[in-house]
């Protein structure tokens, strides 16, 4: 019995040995299908490989060429802030040399305190905060009050007028400068010149802003109004409570820009105002271009000039600096979704 079952077990083990040899060895029909498999396989990992790198090549190249676009036109943007500043700290015969010189021979940073003690720029900049602050509150007054008008009052011929309204966007402002001039400043109309009024007042209203706004206002889902007016909301709560703070980015936005409008504005204050007379409503652009003037030539002493003009551009880039997200939500929101 012993033997019996030791032969059995050799048996089993010898049968074993054989299947598997038949494994480690398959058939040449197995084997040109296992080769035919690897080189698929290979080919495809191949081609993959191949795609990845075509992948990242077109990547780098892209990238390339955006970076080499935007530092070009980085260049051109930078470029005149540099030059602005390079010209404060030369001195005067620097400035008239040519060619010109890039980086400065001699730094005078004393140019600045010169430049902010030889004309009366804390004057020009009280009247510029003046205008500046008045003709903005003004504006967004009138650009929320008709923009809600045309966003959500309901009246006959409100789109014809809304479009009549945007076609005044095709007309150029220097085309109703005489006008205006006229009608502001002529003693048989409004009498207004060397005023501060002639500088506010005109500039109240902006179609562009009204547009702005008003496309925010549409966004709004109507359901808001709807549920207040069935709550016994008037119209100008509804505007205060609910319109204005979804709004706000575009109204922050529209408050930075005129501002910045305003402390930039050259040809009307000039056209409105004279230093000579007795109150000196000169703005700070305007004094930037009048105050360094030579009295042989007329020409401007352009080291101390372009020293005022760093010290006024600062304000600006601080503004833009520290409000610039608002800026770029006000523009580009797309409101909300009902």
């Amino acid at each position: 019995m012993f033997w019996l079952v030791l032969l059995s077990l050799i048996l089993a083990a010898f049968v074993l040995k054989i299947l598997d040899k038949s494994n480690k060895f398959p058939s040449i029909k197995h084997k040109k299908l296992a080769a035919n498999l690897w080189i698929e396989e290979s080919q495809s990992e191949v081609d993959y490989q191949k795609q990845i790198r075509k992948e990242k090549i077109n990547k780098v190249i892209r990238y390339f060429v955006a970076y080499t676009l935007l530092s070009f036109a980085a260049f051109f943007i930078i470029f005149p802030f540099y030059w602005m500043f390079a010209t404060s700290v030369k001195t005067a015969q620097e400035t008239a040399q040519y060619p010109p010189t890039i980086i400065p021979n001699e730094v005078h940073f004393s140019n600045f305190r010169r430049a902010m003690t030889e004309a009366p720029f804390g004057t020009y900049m009280i009247n510029t905060l003046i205008v500046g602050i008045f003709s903005t509150i003004g504006t967004i007054v009138t650009t929320v009050l008709s923009a809600y008008a045309f966003a959500r009052l309901n009246f006959k011929g409100r789109e014809l007028l809304f479009s009549i309204f945007i076609a005044t966007m095709m007309v150029p402002g220097e085309i109703l400068v005489i006008t205006n001039y006229v009608t502001v400043c002529s003693e048989n109309v409004l009498g207004w010149y060397n005023t501060y009024e002639a500088m506010i007042v005109p500039f109240w209203v902006s179609t562009y802003y009204i547009f702005l706004l008003r496309n925010t206002f549409k966004q709004i889902p109507n359901e808001l109004y709807y549920a207040a007016k069935v709550d016994g909301t008037s119209d100008f709560k509804y505007l205060l409570k609910v319109m204005l703070p979804i709004a706000s980015p575009t109204i922050i936005t529209i408050t930075i820009l005129k501002l910045m409008g305003a402390w930039n504005s050259y040809i009307w204050p000039n056209l409105v105002t004279d230093a000579s007379l007795d109150k000196d409503l000169t703005l700070i652009t305007v004094g930037l271009r009048k105050a360094f003037a030579t009295e042989e030539g007329g020409l401007p002493q352009t080291n101390l000039q372009m020293a005022a003009t760093t010290v006024v551009t600062v304000p600006l880039l601080l503004v833009f600096i520290f409000f610039r997200k608002y800026i770029i939500k006000g523009v580009s929101r797309s409101g909300i979704k009902g």
